[in-house]
């Protein structure tokens, strides 16, 4: 088994992450600068050396078999650590000596995320930081996958091959229209508003930081009508300003924002969101502990 495994090459895995991704054997080869006849006899020497069908074939329809889909993922996995073990080497060529890829959910760029960037580029010059935007269970993917070295998220219910700590705490906001009947000078409790139409993140994107507002609601008396949901702060501003309902984000994610609508923040409540690193278990980057290090720096219980 060993020596066939031995006969595993990179291109292998590209032409087979291609097929799947594609499941069409003309738009792939197009794809990898190959021919059709050249890529299908890569793939049938791949399923050889694996003693699997990776594909089921019919007349014009090609779908990964129950193989195929289980090899995708470890594909991906060896795919994204050949990528993210190269960058690192061109890093150091380069003349740095490491480099971090940080995921983050949109209200960690607003204030936290930039302030510590700061502070490591200041302590760890030659660090070079890569930073990409996602929901928590993007990130979660990339991490498994080794194309991320840290996710900072809104969650800490991650797959036992992931570690996380908190990171930071604070305060949620109400978010009401500027028309609002309720505003800042009026406002005593969340009760005024059990009747409204909430604009919320998705249960499935963050569960923790979902079932955190129901809680919040719950301790009120009521459980929210949920109309819309959406990850992105500036879709959910933009839905509280056409007063299409209410919302409540992170006290961060308020900062930036330039729509006609009322921040509340609820100081005076015990329930608080937090921001979490989480990081894969088996990462190699030594770099990761400086991050790590600053990141929970200055962090009160």
């Amino acid at each position: 088994m060993i020596s066939l495994y031995n006969q595993l090459e990179i291109r292998h895995f590209h032409y087979f992450l291609t097929l799947a991704d594609t499941l069409h054997y003309g738009k792939a080869a197009e794809r990898l600068l190959i021919s059709q006849s050249a890529l299908s006899q890569q793939i049938q020497r791949l399923e050889v050396i694996l003693k699997q069908p990776l594909f089921k074939r019919h007349n014009r329809k090609v779908e990964l078999s129950w193989a195929g889909t289980l090899f995708k993922k470890e594909a991906e996995i060896v795919i994204g650590q050949m990528k993210t073990s190269m960058e690192r080497w061109h890093t150091v060529m380069d003349g740095h000596s490491g480099m971090i890829k940080i995921g983050f959910v949109g209200s960690a760029i607003q204030d936290f995320l930039p302030r510590k960037i700061k502070e490591l580029n200041q302590a760890y010059p030659k660090i070079q930081f890569v930073l990409q935007e996602g929901s928590n269970q993007a990130q979660l993917e990339l991490l498994e996958r080794n194309q991320l070295d840290i996710g900072l998220m809104r969650s800490n219910e991650v797959p036992d091959t992931m570690n996380f700590k908190s990171v930071a705490k604070e305060n949620l906001c109400l978010v009401l229209p500027k028309d609002h009947t309720v505003g800042p000078k009026n406002f005593k409790s969340l009760e005024q508003l059990s009747s409204e139409s909430f604009i919320l993140f998705p249960n499935q994107q963050s569960q923790s930081y979902y079932h955190q507002i129901i809680s919040l609601c719950a301790s009120h008396g009521f459980v929210p009508n949920i109309t819309h949901q959406s990850i992105h702060g500036p879709a959910i501003f933009k839905l509280v300003e056409s007063g299409l309902g209410i919302s409540i984000v992170p006290k961060s994610l308020t900062l930036a924002t330039k729509y006609k609508v009322n921040f509340i923040e609820l100081e005076n409540e015990p329930f608080k969101t937090e921001l979490f690193a989480v990081w894969n278990k088996k990462t190699s980057n030594h770099a990761l502990e400086v991050i790590l290090r600053l990141l929970t720096e200055g962090l009160k219980d």
